[in-house]
Formats: structure tokens, C-alpha cells, sequence
């Protein structure tokens, strides 16, 4: 192989990887909100107000639509990183994986846009049910 070739085939690669890159701060964003859902949960359970029932609904939804989105974006990651592997692999064996690569990056995309539709999601659900100040007890 030549140095030409491997060249080429980093310079394929630089874009997914940034891509990585991208993903990875998402899944920190992700995994940061998901533990202060937790933490929440956990101080309301130990109170004893009339709506914490309600609240713990609400927030037990946050959860698992922030999970959602860890595990599409995990998936994306994958994906991406499956992409990278084909590129070289096709360097080495001369095996043609255009379409092999395209099927990939377009799941990858795929998994992407539906996390952050997940994400999404949990932020409205997160800012619909936001109260500022004392709350009426009933």
C-alpha cells in the first residue's frame, strides 16, 4: 500500500471523526441532564408534598426520553465508527463498500436527527412543566 493511499483514506476520515467529536459533547450534554433527573427524582422522593406523585411522573418520563437519546446517540457513534473501519478496510482489500458506507452514514444520520428529537422533547417537557417560586399547596 502506499503512503498516498493511506493518506487518502485519513483525509475520508476526518469528517467522521468530527462528527465523533460532535456526538461525544451531545452525549455528555445528555448524560449531564439524565443525572440531574435522577438527582431530582431521588430529592422529591424523600419529600412528602402533595404533587411529588406528579412531579416523579413527569420526571420519570424525562429519563427515559433522555435515555432514548443516549442510546440513539450511542448508536450514531457506532455507526460513524463503523464508517471509519469500512474506509480503511477498502484501502486494504480493494473491496468496493461505497454503498456499504453510504447504508451506514445515513443510518448514522438517522440515529443523530432522532436524538435530538428525543432531546428535544425532554426540554419542552422540561420547560412545560418549570414553576418558578412557591407553589401552592393544596
Amino acid at each position: 500500500m502506499q503512503i498516498a493511499e493511506i493518506a487518502r483514506v485519513i483525509q475520508l476520515s476526518v469528517a467522521p471523526v468530527f462528527l465523533l467529536t460532535g456526538v461525544s459533547a451531545l452525549l455528555g450534554v445528555l448524560s449531564t441532564r439524565l443525572g440531574r433527573t435522577i438527582d431530582r427524582a431521588r430529592a422529591l422522593e424523600a419529600t412528602e408534598s402533595g404533587h411529588v406523585l406528579q412531579d416523579l411522573a413527569v420526571l420519570s418520563r424525562r429519563a427515559k426520553l433522555i435515555y432514548r437519546a443516549i442510546l440513539l446517540a450511542t448508536t450514531c457513534a457506532l455507526l460513524v465508527c463503523f464508517v471509519i473501519a469500512a474506509l480503511f478496510i477498502s484501502a486494504f482489500v480493494r473491496f468496493p463498500v461505497s454503498a456499504v458506507v453510504a447504508v451506514l452514514f445515513v443510518a448514522a444520520m438517522a440515529a443523530l436527527i432522532t436524538s435530538l428529537l428525543h432531546f428535544l422533547r425532554e426540554v419542552f417537557l422540561a420547560t412545560r412543566v418549570l414553576r418558578i417560586g412557591p407553589r401552592d399547596e393544596p
